[in-house]
């Protein structure tokens, strides 16, 4: 089991020593913001179109992805307390 890992942990140690070295460059950390930036807009477009295109129809249903993001942003909630929202409310539309 060791042996499957491994080259894994090796690769992450040397690249922690290289990216330390590479961090202080400015533009390295100029490109590394950019990249940053397009992973969210990446991340911010796959969580539209499969996720929020399919699943937010109502004025409800933004209500309640609302509601998740004030718990997870504003109050510092536990994720969990985002998705038993998120299930109690899928529940209770389910059965009304």
């Amino acid at each position: 089991m060791l042996f499957i890992f491994l080259p894994g942990l090796l690769l992450a140690v040397a690249g922690a020593v290289l990216w330390s070295r590479l961090a202080r460059r400015r533009g390295v950390r100029a490109a590394m913001s950019g990249v940053n930036a397009a992973v969210v807009g990446i991340l911010a477009a796959a969580l539209y179109q499969p996720v929020w295109v399919s699943a937010v129809r109502s004025g409800a249903d933004v209500a309640v992805a609302t509601a998740a993001l004030a718990l997870l942003q504003g109050l510092r909630a536990p994720a969990l307390a985002a998705v038993i929202l998120c299930v109690v409310y899928s529940l209770l539309r389910l059965a009304l």
